[in-house]
């Protein structure tokens, strides 16, 4: 297996506080231990010899399976109009005209 980072008390308060999360004393190591074992299942997965393997594959591709196959149809992924701004923002309780005004939910 090849070698990882090993996640700090200090990566994790740092991570803790980007999720705006309160971790416990108590919560730490465990948390610093279920990070390291993710970088270290992720550092197996790296080393899976993954040649042959279009990028993107999906597994239903991979087994011959469709979509249609199973009876569904996708839509054709074509841009086409949306909703009208104009009439989204009227029934809006309070916009500047382009964006909806919320109210501030994240103290800091």
């Amino acid at each position: 297996m090849s070698e990882t980072a090993v996640v700090t008390n200090e990566d994790v308060t740092r991570v803790a506080e980007l999720a705006n999360l309160e971790l416990t004393a108590e919560e730490m190591p465990r948390m610093a231990r279920d990070l390291n074992a993710i970088l270290g299942y992720i550092a197996q997965l790296n080393e899976l010899d993954t040649t042959g393997v279009p990028a993107m594959a999906q597994v239903g591709e991979m087994l011959g399976l469709t979509a249609a196959a199973h009876g569904e149809t996708l839509r054709a992924d074509v841009v086409r109009a949306s909703v009208d701004r104009t009439a989204v923002m009227a029934e809006a309780p309070e916009t500047d005209g382009r964006f909806f005004k919320v109210p501030k939910v994240i103290e800091r």
